[in-house]
């Protein structure tokens, strides 16, 4: 897997090159701005974009904003942010286009090289994936709790969806057979008003659209 990383901070940049490597990914290139970023992008084509938030010149979100500006002049192209900071709108954002290949994780919980490896592959295979800090503060910044009618087993397996888990994998980690899984979540979108999708990617930004639109 070929990978553009784009990180300001040097020491930070080398340390993730080093992780990346033991993952067992290729950094191509890395880049300390968003300019450098659309750039590397452009040149080298590769599977993944893996990105900081905050970077120069104003460390706000001008990671983010280069992110999605190569990733449409290369379309396909995942991205995987790694940031400090939980945002809903930058998530909201990274999920807008709709096709997949996106993840959002927090720097201080990558520390185990199978679960990186697995975020990887699956953001580069086209899929989702989110940290479940990122789900449970995304689900806290509401005005009202939209989950209050779903059962706490319905809300457990609404996390593992948001998290980009399949069905399987969901049944695998809540010890229950995956008609069961089905079941509840079947359940989940009739109670939340949104449509059933056997598409894993599709499942998420449906729970975050419902999400972020309040309904």
């Amino acid at each position: 897997m070929r990978i553009v990383l784009a990180e300001d901070s040097l020491l930070l940049r080398e340390g993730l090159v080093r992780l990346l490597g033991e993952a067992g990914a290729d950094v191509v290139e890395g880049v300390g701005d968003g300019t450098e970023l659309v750039r590397a992008v452009l040149e080298h084509k590769p599977d993944l974009a893996i990105v900081d938030v905050r970077m120069p010149p104003s460390y706000t979100d001008e990671g983010l904003r280069a992110a999605i500006e190569a990733r449409k002049q290369v379309p396909g192209t995942g991205v995987l942010v790694l940031s400090q900071y939980v945002e809903e709108s930058y998530a909201s954002d990274l999920l807008a286009d709709g096709a997949g290949g996106v993840g959002y994780l927090l720097k201080d919980r990558v520390s185990n090289l199978n679960e990186l490896s697995d975020a990887l592959e699956r953001v580069a295979s086209g899929g989702t994936v989110l940290d479940p800090e990122v789900v449970a503060q995304l689900f806290a910044q509401r005005r009202r709790d939209p989950l209050e009618q779903l059962t706490p087993r319905e809300r457990d397996v609404l996390g593992l969806m948001a998290e980009g888990r399949t069905n399987s994998a969901i049944a695998r980690a809540m010890v229950v057979t995956e008609g069961a899984v089905e079941k509840h979540i079947s359940s989940i979108l009739t109670k939340l008003d949104l449509h059933p999708s056997d598409d894993g990617h599709r499942r998420v930004l449906a729970v975050l659209a419902w999400l972020k639109a309040g309904h």
